[in-house]
C-alpha cells in the first residue's frame, strides 16, 4: 500500500471519528427532556433559596431589631459574592463541563441556606451578627453566581446552535417557579411554624437535588467529552471588550437587573410597610405568577418574528424594549398607587416583563459569542449583578432617609429607560467573536 492510500485510510478514520464525536456529544431528544427537568428543578431551588431571605427579612429584622439600613446591608451582601464567581465559573465550565461546576456550587448554596438559622443566632450583639450574616450571604451569593454561567455553558456544549437560546430561556423560567415555591411553601412554614423552618426545608431540598444531579452528571461524563474545538480556544478578551454591542448587552442587563433585584429584595418589606393588612401568600405569590407565561410568550413571539423575516438583532431589540418599557411605565404608576390590588397588578406586570428579558438580552451571549457563551454570560452577569449590591443597598438607604417608596420606584424606572435607549442604539444579535 502506497503512502497516498495509507493517508486516505487515516483521513477516513479521523473524519469518521470526528463526526461520531460531534454527534455523540449532543443530547438526544430523551436526554434533552431529562436534563431540562433536572436543570429547571435546580434553577427553581436556586431562586427559592435566594428569595428566602427577602421573604423572611421583616420577621427576622423585627426579632433582631435590625434597621432598614441593616436589612439593606444583608440583602445586598448576597450580590457581592454573586459578582465574584460569574466569569471564572463560565470560563471553567467552558473547559471542564458545566455540570461539574453546577454540582460543586449546589452543595455550597444548599448548605449555607440550611444552616442560616444557626448563623443568625450565633451572636447576640447586633453588629457582630450583621457582619457574620452578611459574610455568609456573600458566600451564598458566590456559590449561586456559578449556576447560570455554568448552565449556559453546558447547554451550549450539548445542544445544536438553533436550539440553545429557546432551551436556555425556558430554563430561566425556573426563577419564577422558585419564587412561587418560596411564596407558597415558605409563607406556609412561616405562618404555621417559624422562619427557621423555611431555611431548613429549602436548604434540605437543595441537598436532595445535588444527589440527583451527581447521578446524572456521572452518566453524562461517561459520554463524549465537549468538543475541544469549542472549548480549547481562548476567549479574545480585548476584542470582546472593544465591541459596542457587548457593552450595550451588559448595560441593558444591568439596568433590568437593578429593577428585578430591588423588587426581589424589597417587595415583601414594601407590602409589610404600605399594606400591613395584605395577606402574605398573596404578596409573595401572585405577582410572580406572570413570569412563567410571559417567558413562554416572549419565546413564541421571538420565534414568530424570526420566521417572518426579522433579523435576530431586530428581534432581540423588540423583545427587550417590551420588557424595559413595560417595567418602566408600571414603576411610575406604582409610585402613586394607593390600593393593595393596584400595587399587586403593577408588580405582576413589572415582573412579567422579566420573561421577555429572558428571551432577549439573557440569551444574547449565545448570539454574540457562541463558542464562549459561558465566559461571556459570566462577564455580562458580573457587571449585571452590580445593581444587586448597589441598587438594593441604596434603596434601603433612601428609605431610611426619606421613607419614600415612590422615590425608589421613580429612580428605578429612569434606570430602565437608560438601558432601553442604550440597547436599541448599540445592541446586536450577530456573532462578534
Amino acid at each position: 500500500m502506497d503512502k497516498s492510500s495509507i493517508q486516505e485510510v487515516v483521513d477516513t478514520v479521523t473524519n469518521s471519528s470526528t463526526a461520531e464525536s460531534k454527534i455523540n456529544r449532543f443530547w438526544s431528544r430523551k436526554e434533552r427532556r431529562k436534563w431540562f427537568l433536572i436543570l429547571l428543578y435546580g434553577t427553581c431551588l436556586v431562586y427559592a433559596t435566594r428569595t428566602s431571605v427577602p421573604l423572611l427579612m421583616p420577621a427576622i429584622s423585627k426579632e433582631r431589631h435590625w434597621s432598614k439600613t441593616d436589612s439593606g446591608t444583608i440583602l445586598s451582601s448576597f450580590f457581592w459574592g454573586y459578582t465574584l464567581t460569574q466569569v471564572a465559573s463560565g470560563f471553567i465550565s467552558d473547559r471542564i463541563g458545566g455540570q461539574k461546576v453546577i454540582f460543586f456550587a449546589a452543595i455550597g448554596w444548599s448548605l449555607t441556606t440550611f444552616f442560616m438559622p444557626e448563623i443568625i443566632y450565633t451572636f447576640t450583639n447586633n453588629d457582630a451578627s450583621i457582619r457574620l450574616v452578611a459574610s455568609i450571604r456573600t458566600l451564598n451569593g458566590a456559590f449561586q453566581g456559578m449556576h447560570f454561567p455554568s448552565m449556559i455553558s453546558l447547554t451550549s456544549q450539548r445542544l445544536h446552535e438553533a436550539d440553545r437560546a429557546s432551551f436556555f430561556s425556558l430554563l430561566t423560567s425556573g426563577s419564577a417557579l422558585g419564587t412561587l415555591l418560596t411564596g407558597s411553601l415558605g409563607s406556609y412554614l412561616l405562618d404555621n411554624y417559624n422562619w427557621t423552618k423555611v431555611f431548613q426545608v429549602l436548604g434540605g431540598l437543595g441537598l436532595l437535588w445535588t444527589v440527583l444531579l451527581s447521578y446524572y452528571s456521572f452518566s453524562l461524563m461517561q459520554r463524549a467529552a465537549p468538543n475541544k474545538s469549542l472549548t480549547a480556544n481562548s476567549l479574545p478578551w480585548f476584542q470582546l471588550l472593544s465591541k459596542p454591542p457587548f457593552w450595550a448587552c451588559v448595560l441593558g442587563h444591568a439596568c433590568q437587573n437593578n429593577c428585578f433585584f430591588v423588587l426581589l429584595s424589597w417587595m415583601p418589606t414594601y407590602f409589610h410597610d404600605t399594606f400591613p393588612e395584605g395577606k402574605g401568600w398573596v404578596v409573595n405569590m401572585v405577582p410572580w405568577l406572570s413570569l412563567l407565561p410571559s417567558t413562554f410568550l416572549g419565546k413564541t413571539l421571538s420565534e414568530k418574528l424570526i420566521k417572518t423575516g426579522y433579523s435576530v438583532t431586530m428581534t432581540r431589540k423588540i423583545i427587550e424594549t417590551i420588557c424595559l418599557m413595560t417595567q418602566s411605565i408600571n414603576l411610575l404608576i406604582l409610585a402613586f398607587v394607593s390600593s393593595f390590588q393596584g400595587a399587586i397588578f403593577c408588580l405582576a406586570l413589572i415582573i412579567g416583563g422579566t420573561g421577555f428579558h429572558n428571551n432577549a438580552i439573557a440569551v444574547n451571549p449565545s448570539d454574540l459569542a457562541p463558542r464562549h457563551s459561558g465566559s461571556v454570560f459570566g462577564l455580562m452577569n458580573t457587571v449585571g449583578a452590580i445593581p444587586g449590591f448597589l441598587g438594593v443597598y441604596m434603596a434601603g438607604h433612601i428609605l431610611e432617609l426619606t421613607h419614600s417608596w415612590s422615590m425608589v420606584f421613580v429612580i428605578t424606572s429612569m434606570i430602565n429607560v437608560l438601558g432601553c435607549i442604550t440597547y436599541l442604539s448599540f445592541g446586536s444579535g450577530n456573532a462578534m467573536i
